[in-house]
């Protein structure tokens, strides 16, 4: 199995301060992916320790946590102790990713 590094930087957001996204924001992930290029839920289960995460901004640290699953939603977990800095990630398992997107 093998695991590849997911960058995902913040899209446009119109109406906002980020109408236009920001390549400086964003999340790095290191996940098991299928062929077609979506998150491997049968490698995810026998490699969830590998399955990391980290929010990059340039007004922040970053901030390192795990990937996570609950039910049929993916997640962001910062800290294992604590539910409260968990954070949904709305229809990343229906994502494909591939290079240049």
């Amino acid at each position: 199995m093998t695991l590849s590094r997911i960058i995902m930087r913040l899209a446009r957001n119109p109406g906002t301060e980020f109408a236009d996204g920001d390549d400086h924001r964003g999340y790095t992930l290191t996940a098991p992916l299928t062929d077609d290029g979506m998150l491997d839920l049968d490698a995810f289960g026998k490699a969830r320790a590998d399955c990391t995460v980290r929010r990059f901004a340039p007004d922040e640290d970053a901030t390192l946590g795990r990937l996570a699953r609950r039910r049929d939603n993916w997640y962001f977990d910062y800290d294992d102790q604590d539910d409260t800095d968990d954070e949904a990630v709305h229809k990343l398992g229906q994502h494909r990713f591939a290079v240049g997107e």
